[in-house]
């Protein structure tokens, strides 16, 4: 059991605390989380009692509890490439909640995570002002990261901004432990193929259809789906026989850009060139693209599952729910609440927690240090 105190806003499905409880050196006090799904998948996992988990606005939690560190990743969609990018977009005003959390917790340190764009937002230099001569976290001095999550071990490109807080002191860049190209002690990059069929969680490319088991339970006087362990996820869509033949034809790498005229949507005859990735399949030997949260529909990105030849029957589907959690960096010990939609939502927002812990060493060896 770790022992510095250790609080989540905007804490989702737990990607981050579980990254921070792996380190070894932290204990779960708080937990704030809007959605109540991903609320009820935090708790399953951490907070049995649900007696530390907050499901609700963040502007609503006022019972806040003293923390050494606090951590969190604001939803991002107001500042994603993905989204409209609208500076009055609510969710883009969220840090300022952290910023009372912070405060209000007495913490010692904090970890602020986002998507990699949020570095060039007006948000992030108010959070720097923030934390400045004047601001209403003076005492904090911040650091910037701009990590990738394939460096510490997650089988994703995933790049996220990072920024720590500390007001006893600065910390050192986390230390990758795999690397494309590797050097020395550093490991290769973890592949679909490490991941799917040689890793802690094998999952076989052959799934049954459509639906989760029946189950559910409460969770603060709600009913809520689940709970639903890894291997309950591991279930596909069913496609029509066209979407099937489109997907046939696409080789690992390659996407929506190889169908034939015929089978292409009139949108994508009238724009040949854009959005390169849609109807895009995966490749074995390479880590995934970013997984979002419609991973599960083939036409929102490169999803489609890695097998096509090389000796094995083509599997023509999205990645499954399991899949794409294995991807995040997730493993069996994880339990799941919500509907499907809800789970996909959860996964694709998730901090990896590979790259948690990584930056939760860092921190862990701060705290320590005074």
């Amino acid at each position: 059991m770790g022992h510095f105190k250790l609080l989540d806003v905007f804490a989702g499905c737990g990607g981050m605390t579980r990254g921070f409880l792996d380190d070894g050196e932290f204990v779960s006090v708080g937990a704030v989380e809007v959605d109540r799904s991903a609320a009820a998948t935090y708790a399953a996992n951490f907070d049995p009692t649900g007696g530390h988990t907050f499901a609700g606005d963040i502007a609503d939690y006022t019972n806040v509890p003293r923390a050494d560190l606090v951590i969190g990743g604001p939803p991002c969609q107001g500042f994603s490439a993905l989204g409209k990018r609208d500076p009055e977009d609510v969710r883009n005003q969220l840090w300022r909640e952290f910023v009372r959390v912070v405060r209000e917790s007495d913490a010692r340190m904090f970890v602020f995570e986002n998507v990699d764009r949020f570095a060039k937002t007006p948000e992030f230099e108010l959070l720097r002002t923030a934390a400045s001569n004047g601001g209403e976290l003076a005492d904090f001095r911040t650091q910037v990261f701009r990590l990738n999550a394939a460096d510490f071990g997650t089988p994703q490109k995933r790049i996220r901004t990072i920024i720590i807080g500390s007001r006893i002191g600065p910390v050192v860049e986390p230390p990758v432990t795999h690397a494309k190209n590797p050097i020395g002690d550093v490991l290769r990059w973890v592949s679909l193929r490490d991941a799917f069929l040689a890793g802690p969680v094998v999952l076989e490319p052959g799934v049954r259809d459509e639906w989760f088991p029946e189950s559910t339970a409460d969770f603060q006087n709600f009913q809520v789906p689940g709970p639903f362990k890894l291997r309950d996820l591991h279930v596909t869509r069913r496609y029509d026989l066209t979407s099937e033949i489109r997907y046939a034809h696409i080789a690992p790498g390659k996407s929506r850009l190889q169908l034939p005229v015929e089978l292409q949507y009139p949108c994508w005859r009238k724009n040949p060139a854009g959005a390169s990735d849609v109807l895009g399949r995966l490749r074995w030997d390479q880590p995934a693209v970013t997984i979002r949260t419609e991973f599960f529909k083939p036409e929102k990105g490169r999803f489609l599952h890695p097998q096509w030849e090389n000796g094995g029957e083509q599997v023509n589907r999205a990645l499954t729910h399991a899949e794409a959690a294995v991807v995040q960096g997730f493993d069996e010990r994880h339990v799941w609440h919500g509907t499907k939609a809800e789970i996909a939502r959860q996964i694709g927002n998730a901090v990896p927690p590979p790259l948690a812990r990584a930056v939760a060493g860092v921190v862990a060896d701060r705290l320590q240090a005074g």
